[in-house]
């Protein structure tokens, strides 16, 4: 699975492969129509394309002479799975900082009389 997240985010890297992304969110396009908003050759966007679809991103149909590109989420959805576990991990260690935080200030004002500075 290690491999699959790594050209997950490899692809991800790029910005102009999240923007490929974010337009095939609304539906399918070809590559013509995906190169259309970028200053770039449609060989370079099929170029993108190549490296969302290793990395199961994007793949692409067959609808008479249309090659439509369409957005494959699994690996989205995995990749936010393990970004999620990091996410816990890190909202569970505020929240312990926020208790040391709190339990400082507290005592802080009791060494003060209670009076807030």
């Amino acid at each position: 699975m290690l491999t699959d997240l790594d050209a997950t985010f490899a692809a991800l890297a790029d910005p102009t492969r999240r923007a490929i992304l974010a337009r095939l969110a609304t539906g399918e396009a070809t590559v013509t129509e995906l190169a259309a908003p970028f200053a770039m050759s449609q060989p370079a966007v099929s170029k993108h394309l190549r490296v969302l679809e290793r990395a199961g991103l994007v793949s692409r149909g067959r609808d008479a002479q249309r090659r439509p590109c369409r957005l494959e989420a699994a690996p989205l959805r995995e990749a936010t799975a393990w970004l999620a576990a990091y996410r816990d991990h890190w909202a569970e260690r505020y929240q312990r900082l926020d208790a040391l935080l709190d339990e400082l200030r507290a005592a802080g004002e009791g060494q003060h009389g209670g009076t807030a500075r």
